[in-house]
């Protein structure tokens, strides 16, 4: 299935991508193009379009287009849960929400400019999609087992998560 959405890409449209080819469609091919050029290019490729105003997929009820993708596609995983809540803060500069957000703005940002267009910035940015979700992940396994990691030394600590992470 084809994707559009607006060039040169930031935060919402790495994150997207990301979520699209992880969890809602493996073989998405994904065209940039401006504003202005969304609409015909969806007509004319079959593409869904997101993250551009007035779509389906785009931001709503406070919501960004992460967050929709993950609502619209009913996914259910608490650790993407999680990881929405990064990439709100990032993208709506809700810092509040999550602080992590500060940070992956600021990749982001910096990722942008040391790429040669907007689908080697997809692509490398899911290194760092990749490692938020581990990190979630890791930090919902810390919550769940505070009371047995209280009891542990760090290399027990590590050892454990580590296996509770293969797990899932």
């Amino acid at each position: 299935m084809k994707w559009v959405t607006r060039e040169f890409v930031h935060v919402d449209r790495t994150a997207c991508p990301w979520l699209i080819r992880k969890f809602v469609d493996p073989q998405a091919e994904f065209i940039f193009v401006s504003t202005e050029k969304i609409e015909g290019v969806a007509e004319v490729h079959g593409a869904t379009p997101f993250d551009v105003p007035g779509v389906k997929l785009g931001h709503r009820d406070g919501k960004c287009s992460f967050e929709t993708i993950i609502e619209e596609y009913e996914l259910e995983d608490r650790v993407l849960h999680e990881l929405a809540k990064i990439v709100h803060s990032a993208d709506t500069r809700d810092t509040e929400l999550a602080p992590e957000g500060i940070g992956l703005s600021a990749i982001m940002t910096g990722a942008r400019f040391n790429v040669k267009d907007d689908f080697e910035a997809v692509e490398k940015a899911a290194y760092v999609y990749d490692a938020l979700y581990t990190y979630c992940k890791l930090m919902l396994l810390r919550e769940k087992y505070k009371d047995e990691l209280g009891k542990m030394n760090r290399k027990q600590q590590r050892e454990f998560l580590k296996k509770k992470m293969k797990k899932q």
